[in-house]
């Protein structure tokens, strides 16, 4: 049976005027991979904070079994600025200790593309101070799978995660012991690596068995038979229900519900898309030619990112945008917005972009654009527009679409300065929006956005008639608004895949592969074959260097233990120092030692 880890009884929290969790119990159990969903302030990270014990809660108590190993993930790190890589992530363990470990190299390989950190100057020896965000974040996420735990808590783990790093981690996830309680708007992740869901909802929590596309199913099913929420949010749930069982195949791994109830859920909604009708519509509005690239070079100051790019962007093409960092995608919606800002009169390095007389182009960078923080949202909306033609007969009102991107009554006249970093990019794609564009340009649209108001966008774009090219690391967003996919692989050229983001996946791992094939070849046609004579002599010598090792070790603590008792006797600390100096030279030279050892064994 398995064993409790942790128990949650009665937890209630209020802030302010607001109760965010009222009376709620749970419990994680070994081998449970938990994930947490909900909107934006709704209680998810206040959740998991009092589960981990990092929070207390204001009645009701947590209790973790004896002797729990837990380790958290939270969004701020508590790294330190003056540390290395090395100090933070490794510890003290020796170079031959660290290097063999299959778990430490699968984690600094899967997080940052090899042993040597290509993407840090120093490599492991790089200070954390002046790093990003998001490069902090990998490095605390490397720290915690390092470490052995009976529980791992993650507070959106995939963000500043690329496709082939969130991948890893679900197989990385997938393959641990450790039970999991993990918060993230990646739907992807969710149902490659969870087998129960929590839904935090109104200061209650409804459990779920099974992925994300078991609790859509469940939810939904569940709240047609309650018949108590409104209909927006059904007909969006049941909508998203249809995508999941009728999308990419095999998206529900246990199929623990009827299968006939499905069915009759769904049985009365429509595709998502009427592709031919969209297509239509944007020829009317869009005419022949949106983004034509004739034997285009883009550059980014020296560096060339792309070059010789012949390429079309059609009315009514809806493209996925897919690559390495650093390969240029940002880089490509960059150079193919300036030019529809000059009209074709400002062009990349090389080349000719030919830009459409009728396009209406609408760009969501990755940065959050300024707006007055003392306008209300919905003055921030009117602004831009107050009515919207969403094509097709269907118009809204401002007040409208604040409401179906989750902004209410009441909430749109909030001050712009008060909303929180997720509605401010809600507020920033609805503004997008109302300006009717007919190309849109949605560079990492998913950031900070939770579950909820993610499928309310993608309901919205589903009927939106024009162009589109989207570059997220979200996969499920990708799959869901999109028809086609492009890669840029770090080669300089843009690919057409028409298996989407499994053969991208799959064209990335044979690259690293080939890498590393790559890699000892000139080392290995350097060295004689080793006779079986030699190969156990070397295995004799490591085990001998071990043994050194390993005293060495214990003389090191012993020295650092009598310097530290003999702190006012200069003379003795001066003499214990040089022993400890010679003692860490005679050590690194073993370490060298070991690893040509090793090599040979």
């Amino acid at each position: 049976m398995a064993v409790n880890l942790v128990n949650v009884e009665a937890v209630s929290k209020v802030y302010g005027t607001r109760a965010l969790l009222d009376g709620v119990s749970l419990g994680v159990s070994e081998g449970d991979r938990i994930g947490v969903v909900g909107r934006n302030g709704d209680g998810k990270t206040t959740l998991i904070r009092m589960l981990a014990q990092l929070e207390e809660a204001d009645s009701g108590r947590v209790t973790h079994v004896g002797g729990l190993r837990l380790g958290v993930l939270t969004q701020h790190d508590s790294l330190d600025p003056a540390a290395t890589i090395r100090h933070e992530v490794i510890g003290d363990m020796a170079d031959h200790e660290w290097a063999g470990s299959a778990k430490i190299r699968d984690v600094l390989t899967g997080l940052f593309g090899g042993l040597d950190l290509p993407g840090f100057g120093q490599g492991l020896d790089t200070v954390i101070g002046p790093l990003s965000g998001g490069e902090r974040r990998r490095i605390a996420l490397a720290k915690l799978l390092i470490a052995d735990q009976d529980l791992i808590v993650l507070d959106e783990p995939t963000n500043h995660l690329d496709v082939e790093g969130i991948s890893w981690l679900a197989k990385h996830l997938q393959s641990r012991r450790s039970a999991l309680v993990c918060v993230t708007h990646d739907r992807w992740f969710l149902d490659q690596v969870c087998t129960r869901m929590w839904d935090v909802q109104r200061g209650a929590v409804h459990e779920y068995e099974g992925g994300y596309s078991d609790y859509v199913f469940a939810r939904a099913e569940r709240e047609r038979i309650a018949a108590t929420e409104e209909t927006k949010r059904q007909n969006l749930m049941r909508k998203e229900l249809a995508w999941l069982r009728r999308g990419a195949p095999a998206r529900t791994s246990k199929p623990r519900y009827r299968i006939e109830a499905a069915n009759e859920l769904i049985a009365d909604v429509p595709p998502p898309r009427d592709t031919s009708e969209l297509m239509k519509f944007a020829n009317a509005r869009l005419g022949k030619t949106v983004f034509d690239l004739e034997d285009v070079t883009v550059q980014a100051g020296p560096k060339v990112l792309l070059k010789h790019l012949t390429w079309q962007l059609g009315p009514g093409d809806r493209i996925g945008l897919v690559g390495v960092n650093g390969a240029g995608k940002t880089s490509l919606l960059r150079a193919l917005a300036e030019a529809a800002r000059t009209q074709g009169d400002v062009q990349p390095a090389a080349g000719k972009i030919v830009v459409g007389k009728t396009v209406r182009l609408a760009y969501l960078s990755q940065e959050v654009g300024e707006l007055d923080p003392n306008l209300r949202v919905l003055e921030a909306v009117q602004k831009v527009r107050d009515r919207v033609d969403l094509g097709k007969g269907r118009e809204m009102t401002a007040g409208q679409l604040c409401e179906q991107f989750g902004f209410t009554k009441e909430k749109q006249w909030t001050p712009v300065g008060d909303l929180s970093g997720g509605e401010r990019r809600r507020l920033q794609i609805l503004r997008l929006l109302m300006d009717e564009p007919n190309v849109l340009f949605l560079d990492e649209p998913t950031n900070d956005l939770d579950i909820e108001t993610l499928t309310q966008l993608e309901d919205l774009l589903d009927g939106w008639p024009g162009s589109m090219v989207v570059i997220s690391h979200d996969r499920f967003f990708i799959e869901r608004t999109t028809d086609k996919v492009y890669a840029l692989l770090g080669d300089a050229t843009l690919r057409n895949l028409p298996r989407g983001l499994d053969e991208y996946l799959e064209r990335r791992q044979k690259v690293v592969d080939a890498a590393a094939a790559a890699a000892p070849a000139p080392v290995a046609a350097a060295k004689p074959e080793k006779s079986s004579g030699d190969v156990r002599a070397a295995k004799k010598e490591l085990q001998k260097i071990e043994r050194q090792l390993s005293k060495m070790s214990d003389r090191e603590t012993v020295l650092h233990a009598q310097i530290a008792e003999n702190a006012t006797d200069f003379g003795k600390v001066a003499e214990l120092d040089a022993e400890l100096r010679k003692l860490i030279g005679e050590r690194d030279e073993l370490e060298m030692r070991w690893l040509e050892l090793a090599e040979d064994a």
